[in-house]
């Protein structure tokens, strides 16, 4: 296979059209495409009508062969046969069609759109070393033609997350879609509603953005899809219309898997049905009644990017972490009502439907008995539809597919509801005294109709799911205007008092109505996700058992009204611990009171995986009191335990994690987290899905909780240290040397470019690099936090940094202008800057300089003492350049002599600081974030005067000379730099005696 695929990309060799036709053509067939055993054939040279033969035609795709695509003639006459092809492909068959252009080594997909040929995604192979992985996994993205894919982790990730070329041909058709048909009432309504339900949580950062609606329309039709196909449906069998709206799941009783929502407009718009026949054929790929449950979660977050779980606070929970969680804490399913307030895609659901089930088992509870109560026991809410639309299939895989086929089940409700279990605006107006109501809008006459439905048929979750659905398929159904149909069978059938029918019966008229309006039949979809968490938080409706992991989202990830929302909200249950913390604090545990508050009955548990800092950290003791005192409802808590799992290798989350026990309390009974928790160590492996795999790899053993705040004096010190100024982000300021050219340069100045480090983040990774010739005076070096390793400093960085002396020029300063290298640099790293920001909250000069972390460092003292701001060891060393600047990735303090810069190096460097430090320590994934906690220690001011202290400043002179002669290469990374020079350190006579003064002196 290698040379064939060497052959095909290499556009050097002679060769005919026709010979690269039939290399490609023998490519596909002995490729993993599908094509050997299945119906479908490569045709070469099929006719495409008006005389013309398409090169390759596949399925849905047309393949057209050249020789050589060059940009310009060549490659548009190339498109315009393709758009040719694919236009006539289209029409013939009434599907949709994906083009591709391709000489061998470009392979680029096309997909029609307003009727004109649009690029989608491309793919080049070097005929040098050609990867083959890669372009079949390219290919099969756009044929859609392997079948019987097993859906594991990397497969799922691969051929449908957000980067596959499946995703980006769905997404760009879908976009196009969207774009023609987006006047359409239908259309207008759906995201509108979609908008209002979404907006009502500021925490999801939400902007009604036509992009984001098409984005989620795509994830939840395929969502919809695979609910069909994890439960052995053929979707290929059903019209589109019945995936989207769930007709399969209707007919079978079983109701809230998939529904008619915001985003079934795919199917009542021209071209839709056929995008949904698409889609369907593209996951269908897959064997999903194979899937593990697990494999939604990898569904999931290869389809939500990272970022914008990260905005949302997403950390998904193990499977085997969530599995007994729910053994611990839900004691008694068949009587206990569980509620997962931030579901995700429903891991915890899952096992504590298990749970119930498994009880019921036990119990003989008959099994269709079971099955109805077991809405009404486990529930779960979450604010990302997408989330709720796998968790919903959790739930069904949870049930089991014999449960679900058995004759003797009845109708069942799957109770997984689009939410926002915060409320942080209160809908309390959808209930009033007797009644639950939804405004449905205003109609021609200008009169409001409203869906209104007697309070108490809440209180049994899937009979009012029922009730709710049934009524808005009837409105659906053809009928006479004039005359509706009757309500007695329905009536009959669902069992609705005498009292209740005249209500229903307005109510059935209202649906009628925005039916034959063209205002939508999606109502029965909203009253039933808008209204359930407001029930949920009713006292009469509150749950046994709270569970889950809810967002970790920091203050300062949050936008400014979520964060106005989120200070009020802190600060009247007593959880804000003033503005010295603010970028720290975080949305868990307030999301853990909240949901205590308006969801949890009094008497009961919860359990919530919260990050580890809430264990110790001085800004969540308003957290670790227990009482939350609001004007609207107090609220307490009796913490009764915590498990630490910082510990646990490899870390089971992006940050140090733990969880936290406790029962809602009264004023007299609240009780604060105890000051022991249980620790968790052990190394995981990436096998072990199930508690019983995990178990016996964990060492548990009670452990003291060092709280922030220190229990001696601080050190002096402290005030006098600074973090270093924000250069961020780094390839806007960083840059390495470039070539003059032919004609060099004139004095004073310097050709640069951006430097690069694959470390970059979205979006600055993938803008292209900026260039210039700046002024030197301009370009200053600059200390990162790897420019620091204990006794040390390491060549610095060179930035480009607009310093006028102390003085900070920006765009607007006409004092930029007399550097004109400098000012076009400036400029554009502005426009840069202003096009990708997350937010528009800071201007570049205003982030560069960020609480005045980069003017502050003038006039630049001679001798400083800099040391790291994270690490697993404190590394510190003396700055004598007075031109370097430092990063926010370091602290630094000015120091009176090179004696107390030794004296101080000694102390920060020894392994005894790092041991008494660390308990006080914020914990990251694989980093400890040092910061200022060291100064907590009661480290001394350098008087020359003791003994103790020239004696450590003498010790820390040959740990210095030490290091400065010996043979460290920097061109290692600077982490191993350090482990070699930590390791050198105690092998001198210094270190012992080193650390016996530390410990003596700190205690």
């Amino acid at each position: 296979m290698k040379p064939l695929l060497a052959r095909i990309a290499d556009r050097r060799a002679a060769r005919s059209e026709a010979t690269l036709q039939a290399d490609i053509r023998q490519l596909l067939l002995a490729g993993d495409f599908g094509l050997v055993d299945s119906h479908l054939d490569v045709e070469l040279e099929a006719p495409a009508g008006g005389g013309q033969r398409i090169d390759i035609d596949i399925g849905f795709t047309v393949i057209e062969v050249k020789k050589q695509l060059r940009a310009g003639r060549t490659l548009h006459e190339a498109e315009r046969q393709l758009a040719g092809y694919v236009r006539s492909r289209s029409q013939e068959t009434g599907q949709r069609y994906v083009g591709i252009l391709t000489d061998g080594a470009t392979w680029r997909a096309y997909q029609m759109r307003s009727g004109s040929l649009t690029l989608v995604d491309s793919h080049t192979v070097a005929a040098a070393r050609p990867d083959g992985l890669a372009l079949f996994y390219w290919l099969e993205g756009v044929l859609a033609t392997s079948q019987r894919v097993p859906p594991t982790p990397g497969e799922v990730a691969r051929r449908l997350g957000a980067e596959s070329t499946s995703h980006k041909l769905d997404l760009a058709a879908l976009a196009a879609l969207h774009e023609e048909h987006a006047q359409l009432p239908t259309v207008e309504l759906k995201r509108q509603l979609w908008a209002e339900l979404l907006g009502s949580a500021l925490g999801t950062q939400f902007v009604n953005d036509p992009g984001l609606f098409v984005e989620h329309t795509l994830l939840m039709n395929s969502a919809h899809i695979i609910a069909h196909l994890v439960v052995g449906i053929d979707v290929m069998e059903l019209q589109p219309e019945g995936l989207i709206t769930g007709q399969r799941f209707d007919q079978a009783g079983i109701l809230g898997v998939v529904e008619h929502d915001f985003f079934g407009w795919t199917t009542e718009v021209p071209g839709g049905r056929e995008f949904i026949h698409g889609l369907a054929r593209r996951l269908a790929r897959f064997e999903w009644t194979r899937a593990d449950h697990d494999i939604l979660k990898v569904l999931y977050e290869s389809m939500i990017g990272a970022e914008t779980r990260k905005r949302m606070g997403e950390y998904y929970t193990p499977d085997w972490l969530a599995e007994h969680l729910v053994e611990t804490v839900v004691t008694d399913p068949l009587r206990q009502r569980v509620l997962d307030p931030a579901c995700g895609s429903g891991t915890f659901l899952f096992h504590a439907v298990r749970r119930y089930l498994a009880a019921a088992k036990a119990a003989d509870v008959p099994m269709d008995v079971a099955l109805t109560q077991l809405s009404h026991h486990v529930v779960g809410v979450d604010l990302h539809p997408v989330a709720v639309a796998l968790a919903r299939v959790t739930y069904l895989l949870a049930i089991g597919h014999d449960r679900l086929t058995d004759d003797r089940r009845g109708p069942i409700t799957i109770p997984v509801y689009l939410g926002d279990s915060m409320q942080w605006r209160e809908r309390l107006d959808l209930f009033t005294e007797d009644h639950v109501r939804i405004s449905a809008g205003h109609n021609a006459s200008q009169v409001e109709d409203w869906l209104r439905f007697p309070q108490h048929l809440l209180d049994d979750p899937g009979h009012f799911d029922r009730i709710v659905a049934t009524l808005a398929s009837m409105a659906a159904k053809p009928r006479d205007r004039d005359n509706p149909p009757s309500l007695e069978g329905f009536f009959h059938r669902m069992d609705i008092a005498a009292d209740d029918q005249p209500m229903i019966l307005d109510t059935f008229d209202a649906m009628c109505r925005l039916h034959d309006e063209g205002r939508d039949h999606i109502w029965s979809y909203y009253l039933r996700n808008l209204a359930r968490p407001v029930w949920l938080a009713r006292k009469k409706s509150r749950v046994d058992i709270l569970i889950g992991n809810p967002p970790w989202l920091s203050y300062r990830h949050m936008p400014r009204e979520m964060q106005a929302s989120f200070k009020k909200f802190s600060h009247d249950r007593g959880l804000w611990h003033g503005s010295k913390f603010a970028t720290h604090q975080d949305l868990s545990t307030l999301f853990v009171a909240r949901a205590v508050q308006q969801y949890l009955r009094d008497g009961g548990a919860f359990a919530f995986v919260l990050p580890n800092s809430v264990l110790d950290r001085e800004y969540f003791e308003g957290f670790r009191s227990g009482w939350y005192e609001d004007t609207g409802e107090m609220t307490g808590v009796a913490f009764t335990g915590s498990w630490d799992l910082r510990r646990l290798r490899p870390h089971p989350f992006p940050r140090g994690a733990s969880v936290v026990f406790g029962d809602r309390a009264t004023l007299s009974t609240y009780r604060r987290l105890p000051s022991v928790t249980e620790r968790w160590t052990g190394h995981l492996l990436a096998s072990a899905k199930a508690w019983k795999l995990v178990e016996p790899l964990i060492t548990r053993e009670p452990a003291h909780l060092v709280h922030g705040e220190p229990a001696h004096a601080e050190s002096p010190y402290g005030p006098r240290f600074s973090q270093g100024a924000t250069i961020v982000p780094r390839m806007l300021f960083f840059v390495e040397a470039e070539a003059g050219g032919p004609l060099g340069l004139s004095a004073g100045s310097r050709a640069v470019r951006s430097a690069r480090s694959s470390l970059e983040k979205t979006p600055w990774k993938g803008l292209p690099a900026l260039k210039g010739v700046v002024e030197k005076e301009f370009i200053r070096p600059v200390l990162l936090g790897e420019s620091i390793v204990p006794y040390r400093i390491l060549t610095a960085r060179q930035a480009v940094l607009p310093l006028d002396g102390s003085y900070l020029m920006t765009g607007t300063n006409h004092r930029l202008d007399y550097h004109p290298g400098l000012a076009n640099w400036w400029r554009q790293a502005e426009t840069v800057w202003e096009a990708h920001r997350s937010s528009d909250r800071l201007t570049l000069a205003e982030q560069l300089d960020f609480r005045r972390k980069l003017t502050a460092q003038f006039p630049t003292p001679p001798l400083r003492l800099a040391y790291g701001a994270s690490g697993m060891h404190v590394a510190a060393a003396i700055v004598d350049d007075p031109a370097a600047l430092i990063e926010h990735k370091l602290y630094w303090g000015a120091i009176a002599s090179r004696d107390e810069g030794l004296f101080l190096c000694a102390i920060l460097n020894s392994p005894t600081l790092t041991e008494l430090v660390r308990p006080m320590m914020s914990y990251g994934k694989d980093e400890r974030d040092v910061d200022k906690h060291l100064w907590k220690l009661p480290i001394p001011l350098y008087d020359a005067g003791d003994a103790m202290h020239r004696r450590l400043a003498e010790l820390g002179r040959d740990q210095h000379v030490t290091v400065a002669e010996g043979r460290f290469d920097e061109g290692m990374s600077f982490v191993t730099m350090r482990r070699r020079i930590r390791a050198e350190l105690a092998r001198q006579p210094a270190a012992a005696e080193i650390e016996a003064i530390v410990r003596e002196m700190l205690g």
